[in-house]
This record gives structure tokens, sequence and C-alpha cells, in this order.
């Protein structure tokens, strides 16, 4: 079977850079790489031209729209039985693909995705990042990193998809925020078959500092509610969690005026996450670190919902009239 990669990318080109060494190393090699330039103001076709002797690879270059219907446009552009779509600031194990091919011929599957980890070479904050997207204590189990899950939505950064899927469904929605979990659930509506891979991950940068990963995830929170708006029965109560400890926290911090003792809850919080990614990072200041990435995840997400839910549901405004800022850039 031949895959063909899809990776869309906006002013990243050391990233771009380090993804394609990674796919240049793979010990299976029957796939095509396809870089689709989204109306960047630094481009990557020197580091995409860098691999022309090594990879099967296609640099295309258009106006901004978006990771989204990037995405698309680079699978119209395609030729393999299966699309993965990566994004730009991953690196992938040298297995990566065998693992894919591994599974998909003991069971098929229509689509699938995995998990993500922290690279050695990640800086300490970055780390952070990774544990506060993966762990139990904040929101990593929603993610789909495990395998006792009733249903598993693939993720963007590491999403495979068999092409009459993609073409039936017509591929990603131009949904401002959320578009990779509307295409998975259009996935399941449609009756196919959708897999978790948990040896197939990959490393994942995400952002390299606070305050632009609070924002990442202030966009996430603002994808929940569009995506309960175009899919009542999505919601979950645990997807309601970071909103409930972001107005928790505020409720302990006012009271503390009166009881700091109204203080404790968080603080144990905060020991847990500190004790806990100290532990598995094996790193006391990267554990002290993951307490800030988790409290910015959570306010971030948390802040995004509320916001999202005063606008669309109280206020009745539609999904791009209640987010005019342009997000892609």
């Amino acid at each position: 079977m031949k895959f063909s990669v899809i990776i869309p990318v906006y002013n990243r080109p050391d990233e771009v850079d380090e993804l394609l060494h990674s796919l240049a190393l793979q010990r299976y090699t029957h796939f095509e790489v396809i870089v689709v330039e989204d109306g960047s103001t630094v481009p990557c076709k020197e580091v995409a031209d860098r691999y022309v002797s090594c990879l099967d690879i296609h640099y295309f270059l258009k106006p901004n729209s978006g990771p989204g219907q990037s995405r698309n446009y680079g699978m119209e552009r395609s030729k393999g039985d299966y699309l993965i779509i990566l994004d730009s600031d991953c690196i992938l194990p040298e297995g990566y693909f065998e693992t894919i091919e591994k599974e998909l011929r003991a069971v098929p599957a229509d689509a699938f995705g995995g998990p993500d980890r922290a690279h050695e070479s990640f800086t300490r904050m970055q780390k952070a990042i990774n544990y506060s997207m993966t762990s139990f204590f904040t929101t990593g189990g929603i993610r789909g990193g495990k395998k006792k899950m009733d249903k598993f939505y693939p993720r963007s950064f590491n999403m495979g998809i068999r092409r009459e899927v993609y073409e039936t469904l017509g591929g990603f929605s131009n949904m401002r925020f959320g578009e990779d979990i509307d295409f998975s659930i259009r996935i399941f509506k449609g009756g196919y078959a959708c897999r978790l891979f948990p040896d197939a991950w990959v490393y994942h940068k995400r952002r390299t500092d606070l305050g632009k990963f609070f924002k990442q995830v202030h966009n996430s929170g603002i994808a929940r509610i569009n995506l309960y708006k175009k899919y009542p029965k999505s919601l979950k109560p645990v997807h309601l969690l970071p909103a409930v400890f972001t107005l928790g926290v505020g409720v302990s911090a006012s009271g503390a005026v009166f009881c700091p003792y109204s203080l404790l809850p968080i603080a144990c919080y905060a020991l847990l996450v500190a004790i806990d990614a100290s532990i598995q990072n094996k790193s006391l200041i990267i554990g002290l670190l993951s307490v800030a990435a988790s409290f910015a995840q959570l306010f971030g997400y948390g802040a995004g919902f509320l916001r999202a839910w005063w606008q669309r549901c109280i206020l009745g405004k539609d999904e791009f009239s209640a987010f005019n800022k342009n997000f892609y850039k």
C-alpha cells in the first residue's frame, strides 16, 4: 500500500526541515510527501528542495486559507491509498510507517490516528506543555492516548484516512476551529471504522511558550462550543471540566480575601502536578513548568469555552461573526 503525507505549513521552515529529515529516515519508504505552503511570508521551498533526492516530495504554494483547506488542497493532489495528515511541528520515529502498515494489514481501518510524545531534544517548556496535553491530571485522557475508549477521534497532527473516505466525505470543512474533530465526527456518522494505533506515535512540538500555548488551547475551547452547535450530542460532561476548573479557581481566589484556606485545593492540585511531572520527566524544573503549563491549558481552554458559550449560545451569534479575528494568521 502507498501513503501520501500531507503537511500544511505556515511560516515554519525550520520545523518542516526536522519533519522532512525524519521522513527521509523511515525504514518503510513507499510514500510521497506533499508540502502545502499556506501563504507563508517565510516560505520553506528551499528546505523542501533539499529533500528531492531522497523523498518523493511535491511542494505547492497557495494563498492563506487555514490548515483545514490546505490539507484538502494537498489531498486533492495526492496519489496514495491512504492519506497521512501531519502537523509541520512533528517529528516521526523511524518505524512510524512500519507500524501503520502492520496495523492496517492486521485489522483494516477507514481512518486512524496515534498519540504524541516529547522528544529528548525539546526544550523544558515544550516538555512541560507536552505533559499538560497528555496527562491524566489535565485533559490528556480525552485526547486519545488510551486503548480503552468508546470512540477514538483522530486529531490532525497525526491522522490517517483511506482515500475513498476522503473522496466521499469531501475532506475538512471550513470551520474556523475544530475542523479535525468535525471531520472525525463525520467519519463516524458515515459508518466508517476508525481506530487508535497506540504505537504510531509522533513527537509533537506544539508551542514554544505559554502565551502561544494559551492562545492555542483557548481556540480549542472555542472549537468545542462550535462543535456542540453543529453536533449537540458531541458535548460530553468531561468537556466541561476546564470551564468548571476556571470558574472554581476564580471563586477560590475571591474567597481567599476572607478565608486563605479556600486556596488549599488549588495548592494541592499544583503540588500533585509538580510531583507527577517531575517524576515522569526526571526533572524538578520541568515539574514546576508543568504546573504553569497545566494552569495555562485549563484556563485557556476554559476561558475559550465560556467565551464561545456566551457569544454563540447566549447572544446567538454564528461561528464567524462571533470570532472575526483571522485565526490562521
